[in-house]
């Protein structure tokens, strides 16, 4: 028999019903949690308006939002196959000679479509709100007097100093070392005027200082002069460096391939970023994944389980699949394993198990 469309709109509806009132409910929780520890924080600033800071509350939900998705694909499904079961629905189906996979191909493709809907509409937003939510948390909270930024040219590095601002420009990085080649220093004055610039074949960063090498120091209105060893003081470090450039939450999806290509040229690590980049790739299967160990604990009759019993099976299965997932990313991170097994074996894995189990207790 084939699945009537509105049966399929019916069953595609109790779980996209049931993903956005979990994933509500879960954001809520979060806005909460966070907003409070932003007040917290806010208060230590003087006339920081509290608007300015529940904004800021907003702007910051996808960051842990994101992570959210697939608990809230699970959650969403267990909640809407409870309900069929609790209301004989589900039987009422299985009598009509429906499989337990036609019923399911529904939700199961809703799913799917929603995880791509994500990754192209969704997930460029997110990223737009984070990196907003950072550029006001550094003005507003963590007063940071630097900025670092990677593009197609190299890298810059801005750094204010009692006397003005420096700006720092590097063709190529050489990891681990932290050795900048092809450098480029602008000194400004604080009324923004130009006071100076330096270039050099290369500098390293020490602990609290940039050391430029035979460089060739050039003022407005002096003949260039070659200087053997310049130090220029810095707050930065080289992790500090390497985090405020390569926060995969603030880079939209179609962004992370053409980033991941300029930090590649410049001399630093993109596999953080590559596994980043297929586990989005992998996310509507990881959704598929969720929805299948969901009917696993929930599709059976009541009378079988509790709600309780289904409930925790659910998160057990949920969480496994999460620290399993952030267990092998962190491997591939450290080059322990592939970028494909790192992002790809989780949902892969998921979605098999739980196709396993319900061959293995459904009768069709």
């Amino acid at each position: 028999m084939t699945l009537s469309s509105t049966l399929s709109r019916y069953l595609a509806r109790s779980w996209l019903s049931g993903f956005c009132f979990i994933l509500l409910a879960l954001l809520g929780v979060v806005y909460l949690v966070d907003t409070v520890e932003l007040l917290r924080r806010a208060s230590k600033e003087e006339s920081l308006p509290v608007s300015l800071v529940l904004g800021m509350g907003i702007l910051k939900l996808p960051e842990v939002g994101q992570m959210l998705l697939p608990f809230a694909v699970l959650f969403g499904a267990m909640f809407a196959f409870w309900k069929l079961n609790r209301r004989s629905e589900l039987i009422v189906m299985r009598s009509a000679g429906y499989s337990i996979w036609q019923l399911l191909a529904p939700v199961f493709g809703t799913a799917v479509l929603t995880g791509m809907l994500y990754l192209a509409i969704l997930n460029p937003l997110s990223a737009a709100m984070i990196g907003r939510f950072e550029v006001l948390e550094d003005r507003y909270l963590s007063r940071r007097s630097s900025s670092v930024t990677l593009l197609k040219a190299g890298l810059w590095l801005r750094q204010d100093q009692p006397d003005g601002r420096v700006i720092v420009h590097a063709g190529k990085v050489d990891l681990p070392g932290w050795v900048l080649h092809d450098v480029m220093v602008l000194y400004f004055n604080k009324d923004n005027s130009f006071r100076q610039r330096l270039d050099a074949p290369s500098a390293r960063l020490e602990r609290g200082r940039w050391i430029f090498e035979n460089a060739i120091g050039n003022r407005p209105g002096s003949r260039a002069e070659k200087l053997p060893a310049v130090t220029l003081p810095t707050d930065l470090t080289s992790q500090e460096i390497e985090e405020s450039f390569s926060s995969p939450a603030t880079i939209a999806f179609w962004s992370l391939p053409g980033f991941i290509e300029t930090m590649e040229e410049t001399g630093f690590d993109a596999t953080g970023l590559k596994i980043h980049f297929n586990v989005l790739l992998a996310q509507p299967l990881m959704f598929a994944a969720m929805i299948l160990l969901a009917a696993c604990v929930s599709l059976r009759p009541p009378r079988f389980r509790g709600v309780f019993v289904m409930v925790v099976a659910g998160a057990a299965a949920g969480f496994a699949v999460f620290f399993a997932a952030s267990f092998l990313q962190a491997l591939g991170t450290s080059h322990q394993i592939p970028v494909f097994a790192a992002s790809w074996a989780p949902p892969v894995v998921a979605t098999l198990l739980g196709a396993a189990v319900l061959l293995n207790i459904e009768d069709g």
